[in-house]
């Protein structure tokens, strides 16, 4: 088991059109609509803070049980994920709690802004995400990342991963009653190692 690494990663500059258009719900994108993503973005670039955290632990799988060392998690769907790995990268990354701020603010004064805003902050820390998992896929043999809410992996495990990373000491993400992260534009995921 290792101990919590911190990392400096951040995604490609700019966002990806299509994929903000799909967390927005839009079928048929208008010019206004990709100008008002255009100015969304610029609004909130700079102030987008990536920051992910990851722990490599290790594994061992019986039927649908995974064994971390530190936790353990009963569920079909991810011992599927992980068959065959040795060891895990545990990882929670976050955008900032600032797209937050901003959600909320326009949710009062321009509901279409902030619908724009939650889709860029989900394409942003998505981005982070695939570029973390790229930069482990170029040192290790990976599956593909798995999250709590995924398949039958219940997100009662968000309890022990926030424990196992210690998310909140190391790059601001809190977790409620609900189980819900704070900020919203975060996430956290298994990738196995095989």
């Amino acid at each position: 088991m290792s101990a919590v690494t911190l990392t400096n990663l951040k995604p490609a500059e700019g966002y990806c059109e299509k994929e903000v258009l799909r967390y927005a719900g839009c079928k048929e994108p208008t010019e206004e609509i990709c100008e008002l993503i255009k100015v969304c973005y610029e609004e909130l670039e700079d102030r987008l803070t990536y920051r992910l955290c990851y722990r490599k632990l290790s594994l061992e799988i019986s039927d649908d049980h995974c064994d971390f060392g530190c936790f353990s998690v009963r569920s079909r769907d991810l011992a599927k994920n992980l068959k065959g790995c040795k060891s895990v990268i545990v990882f929670a990354a976050t955008v900032g709690v600032a797209t937050d701020r901003i959600i909320a603010r326009y949710n009062r004064v321009s509901p279409a802004r902030a619908l724009i805003m939650q889709a860029l902050g989900a394409e942003r820390v998505e981005a982070l995400c695939d570029e973390f998992c790229k930069t482990l896929a170029a040192e290790y043999n990976t599956r593909p990342r798995f999250s709590p809410g995924y398949g039958d992996l219940p997100l009662a495990v968000q309890k022990e991963l926030f424990a196992a990373l210690e998310c909140y000491r190391h790059i601001g993400i809190s977790l409620n009653e609900s189980l819900l992260m704070a900020p919203s534009k975060s996430v956290t995921a298994f990738v196995g190692i095989y």
